[in-house]
């Protein structure tokens, strides 16, 4: 009776809902507390991985040991559509432990095959896409000065941050390896492109909207005189606003200069206009 008992306790089950939460939370919540030059976030997969070892590998130091140098490799991607990788590594982990015919460099390879395609996936859709959005939401709420313009962006980000972290583990887990059709190759460059193209939409409309530039310079029609800004709405509307974009855009591209110093540039040539008079 005991021998059955002690065969009963040693019997493999896949990972539950609760189980694999821990895993998606652990790397979620630590990938850059944990980060370092060397191996970037590779230190929190295998923080995350720490309790699934203990789960299968308990009486087995030396798998135990192999799971967490395989996953202490260097990694990179977009923190959350990237956890898609870790919910197909997951996937394929849990296969390995439960006995399934899965070579353990698969895992890796997979990390190493979908960190890249999943990185420009992802800052299309999270920095090109969502944070512009939320960002001009929370600026339209802080232009009067509201405080709910910051508090807007912290709470919206907050929540849809982790959500698409978390449907993206759990999408990866279910497709397993069959995702990697989907996301190599061709089929990531299209995806890539098109999320980028409503990146530069949203970019676009945000500067059209948000940035309020004109100028004050009058020119000679006749006996009268003109606003200069009238005939340039006439011709092309938010000329300037676009000008300022691609001036900002060629000093950080062609330039190579920081963010503080084209704030600071453009700071200097709008004081400089004022006093002018050309703004």
């Amino acid at each position: 009776m005991s021998e059955l008992i002690n065969k009963n306790d040693n019997v493999k089950t896949g990972l539950t809902k609760k189980e694999r939460k821990q895993i998606w939370r652990r790397w979620g919540f630590t990938h850059l507390a944990s980060m370092s030059y060397e191996k970037l976030q590779a230190h929190a997969w295998a923080h995350a991985f720490i309790p699934f070892a203990k789960k299968y590998y308990k009486d087995d130091d030396e798998a135990a040991r192999r799971l967490m140098i395989r996953h202490s490799m260097f990694y990179n991607t977009e923190p959350q559509t990237g956890q898609l990788v870790n919910g197909i590594v997951t996937s394929l982990e849990e296969q390995i432990a439960l006995g399934e015919d899965i070579p353990e460099e698969m895992p890796v390879n997979i990390k190493t095959t979908l960190m890249g395609p999943l990185a420009g996936i992802g800052d299309s859709i999270i920095q090109g896409i969502i944070v512009p959005t939320l960002l001009s939401i929370g600026m339209g709420l802080a232009v009067g000065g509201s405080a709910l313009g910051p508090l807007f962006y912290i709470f919206a980000y907050g929540i849809i941050g982790p959500l698409i972290s978390y449907l993206s583990f759990e999408y990866g887990y279910k497709l397993g390896i069959n995702s990697i059709d989907t996301l190599v190759g061709e089929n990531a460059q299209r995806i890539t492109t098109a999320f980028n193209v409503v990146g530069v939409m949203v970019v676009g409309a945000l500067a059209a909207s948000n940035i309020n530039l004109t100028t004050a310079i009058s020119i000679p029609m006749g006996e009268e005189t003109k606003a200069l800004q009238e005939v340039m709405d006439g011709i092309f509307p938010k000329l300037l606003p676009l000008a300022s974009v691609l001036f900002s855009y060629w000093m950080i591209n062609k330039k190579r200069m920081s963010a503080t110093k084209v704030i600071l540039a453009l700071v200097a040539i709008i004081a400089i206009g004022v006093v002018i008079g050309i703004f």
